[in-house]
Parts: C-alpha cells; sequence; structure tokens
C-alpha cells in the first residue's frame, strides 16, 4: 500500500481478502481494477447490492442533492417529489448498512434544505453521531460564501452551506445501540465473569458509579483503549469459555484526533477553486482525508458511490486506505480511469465497459444517454 500513515497510531491493517471478495462480486461492471483502486461503472444502487456484507470500513460519498436542481449534475432533477427522493436515499442507507462493517462509519454530504430529513431517514439504520455544516468560506471569486451572503432580502442564514451527515451502524440493545456494547456484554456473559471482577482485570475504575468503565462500555457511553482491551481479552480466554476474540481494529471505530486536529461540527476547508474540467459537486482533498484519516485505520476499505470527480479515491490512496469508486456518467467515468491509472501507473490499464440500459437508475433512465 502506499501510504502516509507513518503519524498514524495505528498498525496497517490487510483487508486484501475482503476487497478480493468485492472486486469478485463486482465482475461485469467494473470499468478499473488495481489491488489497491476499484471503479465500479453504472447504477450504483444496484452495484452495491452485490457487495458482499459487512466487507467496507467506510461510505464517503456526495448524492445528488435534489433541491439544487442542478441541470450539470446526474440525478439532481430526476425526483418529482421530495418523498421520491427519500424514498431513493432510503434504500441506499439499508445497503450502507448491511455493508459496513459493524465498527464502520458513514459519511453522507446533502444539502440543507434535506438534511433534516435524511437525518430522521437514516437514523432508522444508523446512529447519527453528527451532522456536519460546511461553511465553505472562500475570498470572493472562487465560489465561496464571501460577499454572496450579505443579502437582507434572504430573510435566512445563508443557505448554500452544505451539511454531512456523520454515523455509524446501529445495533439495538443497549443504551446508545452501539454493536461493540452488545459484543461485549455478551462475552462476558459467555465468560462467566462479573461486571466486577473485569473492572478489577482492567483497572478501569468509574469514579461515579461502582461499576466502573466495564458498566459505560457495555451501555455504550464510551470504548476501552488498545491496552484495556488487551486485558479484556486475556481475562475471557483464560476461562476457557471463550476461544477466540476479534482484533481490537475490527471492533473499535477508529477517531483519530488530538490537540492538533480540529474537529468540530463546523467544518471551514475552503472550495475547490474553477478550473477547466472541474466537477460542478467537487469535494476538497483536504476535508476527504480529514474524513477519512479520522475514521479509518490504515489498509481499510472506503467506497464513494458517487464518485464524480474521484477525490475521495485520490484521498483514500493518499492516506493508503484501498477504494472503491462508483459511477454512471461517461465524462467522470473516464476522468476517473485516468486519475486511477495516473495515480497507480505500474502495469495497470483501464477497462472499457459497455453500459447497458439495466446498469442505469431506474428513476434516470430517460434523462442519461451513457456511452462510451
Amino acid at each position: 500500500m502506499q501510504a502516509m500513515h507513518n503519524s498514524e497510531p495505528y498498525p496497517v491493517l490487510d483487508r486484501s481478502r475482503d476487497f478480493a471478495a468485492i472486486r469478485a462480486s463486482l465482475a461485469g461492471v467494473i470499468g478499473f481494477e488495481h489491488d489497491e483502486a476499484l471503479l465500479a461503472v453504472g447504477d450504483s444502487l444496484e452495484n452495491l447490492k452485490k457487495i458482499p456484507d459487512h466487507s467496507v470500513s467506510l461510505i464517503l460519498t456526495d448524492p445528488p442533492y435534489h433541491s439544487t436542481k442542478k441541470d450539470n449534475i446526474h440525478g439532481d432533477t430526476a425526483f418529482k417529489s421530495d418523498a421520491d427522493f427519500l424514498d431513493w436515499m432510503k434504500q441506499y442507507s439499508v445497503e450502507w448498512k448491511r455493508i459496513l462493517r459493524p465498527n464502520g462509519t458513514l459519511f453522507c454530504y446533502c444539502s440543507s434544505e434535506m438534511s433534516a430529513r435524511l437525518e430522521v431517514l437514516f437514523s432508522e439504520e444508523f446512529n447519527i453521531l453528527s451532522q456536519v455544516v460546511w461553511t465553505k468560506p472562500n475570498e470572493p471569486g472562487f465560489d465561496g460564501w464571501k460577499q454572496k451572503m450579505k443579502k437582507e432580502a434572504l430573510r435566512q442564514w445563508y443557505a448554500h452551506t452544505e451539511r454531512i451527515i456523520f454515523a455509524e451502524p446501529s445495533s439495538p440493545g443497549n443504551l446508545t445501540n452501539s454493536w461493540f456494547a452488545n459484543f461485549l456484554r455478551d462475552a462476558r456473559k459467555q465468560s462467566g465473569l462479573s461486571g466486577h471482577q473485569l473492572t478489577e482485570v482492567t483497572g478501569a475504575y468509574g469514579k461515579v458509579n461502582h461499576g466502573g468503565a466495564v458498566s459505560n462500555w457495555e451501555t455504550g457511553r464510551n470504548v476501552p483503549s488498545r491496552e484495556q482491551y488487551e486485558r479484556i481479552c486475556s481475562a475471557f480466554l483464560a476461562t476457557g469459555k471463550v476461544h477466540s476474540m476479534p482484533a481490537y481494529e475490527d471492533l473499535i471505530r477508529p477517531f483519530n484526533v488530538n490537540g492538533n486536529v480540529e474537529f468540530t461540527d463546523v467544518w471551514t476547508f475552503p472550495s475547490v477553486r474553477p478550473y477547466k474540467g472541474k466537477h460542478p459537486a467537487e469535494k476538497p482533498l483536504s476535508m476527504l482525508e480529514h474524513a477519512i484519516k479520522a475514521t479509518t485505520y490504515p489498509g481499510d476499505i472506503v467506497i464513494d458511490c458517487f464518485s464524480g470527480s474521484a477525490s475521495t479515491a485520490m484521498a483514500s490512496l493518499n492516506l493508503g486506505r484501498r477504494t472503491v469508486s462508483m459511477e454512471i456518467d461517461p465524462k467522470w467515468i473516464e476522468r476517473t480511469q485516468s486519475l486511477l491509472s495516473a495515480r497507480l501507473s505500474s502495469g495497470v490499464r483501464a477497462k472499457e465497459v459497455v453500459i447497458t440500459p439495466e446498469h442505469k437508475p431506474k428513476r434516470v433512465r430517460e434523462q442519461m444517454e451513457l456511452t462510451l
């Protein structure tokens, strides 16, 4: 893996088996393939249905916003009503939860107009961790908000910020619907250890409640450190009733932030300045790398269902993550092929794929002419 992970406090994971399974599942719709990157062409919803369960660590994606009604973004004008759009997004949310690892993460870009309804919709499958506001504070003349927002007649706060829904798969059964909390509770019960006994083993005594950190872990309030988890594993295995324990990286969602990394729910990354060939919804690499580095381990698999400019793929490769891009527009398919080929030039060639009518989204077939 080509990586920038020397500064990250995590080991590089081997997700090659999962990546190979994804690659095999997408046979027939692959427009580019490499051991570190794939491009699947056609309807991303149909392609998602082919991907194996729990094989992806991060979904970082930017679907059509619907409310912006931009003709130069495929799918943005495809829906007759908000209800149609939300029904379409509901189908994505179900597939996203299915393919995400239990400790995986979702970042979904959306408009300020639709964000509240999408958050409610996603909450049926996910724990909503935050709704990020991207302010796009660029200098005048570079597609940002300065000078543009001084319009008192709007009678509202500046509407052209964007939203990012940050979420994790939910698992009912505890206070916070935490998958890890359910796993730990069930494993502890299988081992026969009480919460107090496990507290003694880990040394994680609570300052407020007598149950210590174990009770917080089992309700999903927080998670153990790597060292604490190793003690938990040793204690469970020593009972002879638990025969194996997953790796820490397969259970605990990373959140790689520290005092030098500003991580709030207001993001101020400048938007991409205009250039010839720019995608109308292109996101800055710095912002994408920020999300990827914070919530994945080196070697993890990142999927973007609406690849467009291929920025998510480039950010993933920059950080030593494997990437799966999905795109339906022939212009951006070609762009993604070219960028991936240049980025991974050693012995790699783009594949031509003939996109047949069944590859096209049902709701936008009449609006898209796809030829390669």
